[in-house]
């Protein structure tokens, strides 16, 4: 039985009446570049993330730079960040002129050290990005209290409506960060019909400009108060994350209940390790991540059967070639290259049925002899 790394078609079929009468609202309005669908969207973001502001924008790798924009983070300044991580993360920080400085990850959670991270500051660190990595949110207080002089920018991009117990209180993603940024790519537990992305923050001052960087850096059309960007979200994405959104929960608790059905499954398999959710945190899984032996065999034999399977991410951020001026060896972060050696995500959207399900989990027990 063929079962698909992610099926968007299956979700789509159970809202398609959804989705195109609220798409079609905004073709008979014939509004197309921001306007109530984005702003509406905005509300409910905020309303999710428990932040004061909401600011769409184009894609969730420009939501990274835009909130380093706003924070005036440029040329000879550092932004610390982890190594295992989507290219965005790093890349942004070389395009806004600054200089990513990676420090290894913690070996459970795969997120962000923070003790590794406080020992990366020096007088020229700007801002720090942990990453909420795989749908599980970085230890946010911990790096703060590590490192209280830094602005903290949130990668909620594989996390929006997850959350984490902080000093006895439920706080979700995006919330506790000087800013959050999300991805609304069509992978994504909410995810729009193309590119869109979102900034989050409890800033007046900081949302005023965001707003204002993603429209060319004007509040005022033809009016220009700085030199900003052309990323505005497009009031047909809009739509799309607006049908869906009322369903994200649901989604998401969808995939609790699936890592769950793997995490039994595979208890007595020595050869695969879970993926550990740190206590503090409800994980909305936007990748159930395994460690395992023979990845390589096991992924090959996985594919042989129809199953899919994908392996986020085989390269470190500081072994990729482009980012060979800043000067990291191989070793240098073992946690990070350990990770990139044994990690293999397996099907985990919602939409999955039991036979799909024990399909995945008896061909990885056969694998292994179990």
């Amino acid at each position: 039985m063929p079962v698909p790394l992610l099926d968007l078609k299956a979700q789509h079929d159970t809202i398609r009446d959804e989705v195109v009468a609220s798409l079609m609202q905004v073709v008979d309005d014939q509004k197309f570049i921001l306007g109530e669908p984005v702003e509406q969207l905005e509300r409910l973001v905020a309303d999710l993330s428990h932040t004061s502001h909401a600011i769409g924008c184009a894609n969730g790798t420009d939501a990274i730079l835009l909130a380093m924009r706003a924070l005036d983070i440029g040329r000879g300044d550092e932004v610390i960040t982890t190594p295992f991580t989507f290219f965005a993360t790093g890349g942004t920080i070389h395009n806004v002129g600054a200089t990513p400085v990676f420090v290894d990850i913690e070996p459970r959670s795969f997120n962000i050290d923070p003790k590794a991270a406080a020992a990366a500051v020096r007088s020229t660190s700007k801002a720090v990005i942990p990453v909420d990595l795989f749908g599980q949110m970085a230890p946010i207080e911990r790096v703060r209290a590590e490192i209280p002089s830094l602005p903290i920018i949130e990668d909620a991009a594989q996390s929006i409506g997850a959350s984490r117990i902080i000093e006895g209180r439920k706080v979700m993603a995006g919330e506790a960060a000087t800013i959050g940024t999300f991805s609304f790519f069509p992978s994504k537990n909410l995810g729009g019909y193309g590119d869109g992305g979102m900034i989050v923050t409890q800033d007046d001052a900081i949302a005023t400009r965001l707003r204002r960087l993603r429209v060319h850096g004007g509040a005022k059309q033809y009016f220009h108060d700085e030199v900003g960007f052309n990323s505005r979200l497009d009031a047909l994405q809009a739509a799309v994350l607006l049908a869906k959104l009322p369903h994200l929960s649901h989604w998401s608790a969808g995939r609790r209940a699936n890592a769950a059905y793997y995490d039994s499954a595979f208890a007595d398999v020595p050869e695969v390790q879970v993926p550990y959710i740190d206590p503090a945190n409800e994980s909305i899984f936007n990748q159930y991540t395994l460690r395992v032996e023979r990845r390589e065999a096991l992924q090959a034999f996985l594919k042989e059967r129809g199953i899919g399977s994908s392996i986020y991410y085989p390269l470190p951020l500081h072994l990729q070639p482009c980012f060979a001026y800043l000067g990291y060896r191989e070793g240098q972060f073992p946690e990070s290259e350990r990770a990139a050696r044994e990690v293999l995500s397996l099907p985990v959207f919602p939409e999955l049925t039991s036979a799909q399900l024990d399909e995945v989990i008896g061909t990885v027990r056969a694998f292994y002899g179990r």
